[in-house]
């Protein structure tokens, strides 16, 4: 079974205010199984264009991505970020077939 992963760019307005966003995600997280791969890191965007943080989240399988965003303790966290931020989140199964 593949895995599935948020991939989320956010540009944060607030970052004091933000904080209670990611202590209010962990809840949600811990309870789907999540476990970032990365973290606004250090990065460079060679092509397209970029937000300030760069945000990957792996979990189990897709069904339990879909259900971790749409989780009440998910929606609760993501009032508060959307009051400090703006980003793009896109919700992907991961690949498991052959490789070149």
């Amino acid at each position: 079974m593949a895995k599935a992963y948020w991939v989320a760019r956010v540009d944060v307005a607030d970052p004091e205010a933000y904080k209670a966003y990611v202590a209010a995600n962990a809840a949600a997280f811990s309870k789907f199984g999540a476990r970032f791969l990365v973290r606004a890191g250090r990065f460079e965007a060679p092509e397209g264009t970029a937000r300030s943080r760069q945000v990957v989240i792996e979990f189990p399988d897709y069904e339990t991505a879909l259900a971790c965003y749409r989780s009440p303790e998910y929606q609760a966290a993501k009032a508060l970020r959307t009051a400090t931020s703006i980003g793009d989140l896109v919700i992907v199964e991961g690949y498991d077939g052959p490789q070149p």
